[in-house]
């Protein structure tokens, strides 16, 4: 499939999802871009990419894109010659899932920005799900989630209530 098909698609699901009834206009994506994510593309921006006049993407343009429609970046460009979607692996399809999870949660979390931003960024790294597995390996691991807070957040309280010093633990502490 080429990049234009794929933003006329991603256009369509997006107005099914809106409640339209009908594919997004190129204006309504536009608009809606701008208001939703802070930054957008002109309705002629996106007519050039959807008619193959403007073949690829910058990079900014596609992390917009992929912001908005909560896609993987990598899904717009053009497939290669003889692609098929079986051709994809699970592992990355699931990392397309999760990342789509992820920019989804952090639209949610307007009102908490740090929690948002932290989202983001698991989302927008090449492989997200890698990040996810070690966040859960960290909270399993007894002891690890605070000595890591005491480190990499000086100066902020602990659910244990003391407070980071900006030094690792001494090794005594690191034994228990």
């Amino acid at each position: 499939m080429k990049l234009g098909q794929k933003l006329r698609s991603l256009r369509s699901v997006e107005g099914s999802l809106r409640g339209l009834g009908r594919p997004m206009t190129q204006q309504e994506l536009a608009s809606s871009m701008k208001r939703e994510i802070g930054r957008g593309l002109s309705q002629a921006y996106l007519s050039q990419i959807e008619s193959g006049a403007r073949p690829h993407l910058t990079h900014t343009t596609r992390e917009l894109l992929a912001r908005f429609f909560r896609v993987y970046p990598g899904f717009l460009v053009d497939d290669p010659e003889g692609y098929t979607p079986e051709l994809q692996s699970e592992l990355r399809a699931i990392d397309a899932k999760v990342d789509s999870w992820l920019f989804a949660g952090a639209g949610q979390f307007s009102t908490d920005p740090e929690l948002q931003e932290a989202l983001m960024t698991i989302a927008e790294s090449p492989d997200s799900r890698s990040p996810l597995l070690l966040l859960a390996e960290i909270l399993r691991t007894p002891g690890l989630f605070e000595r890591l807070t005491e480190v990499l957040r000086p100066g902020n309280e602990l659910r244990s209530g003391r407070q980071g010093t900006g030094h690792p633990p001494p090794a005594s502490s690191l034994q228990n």
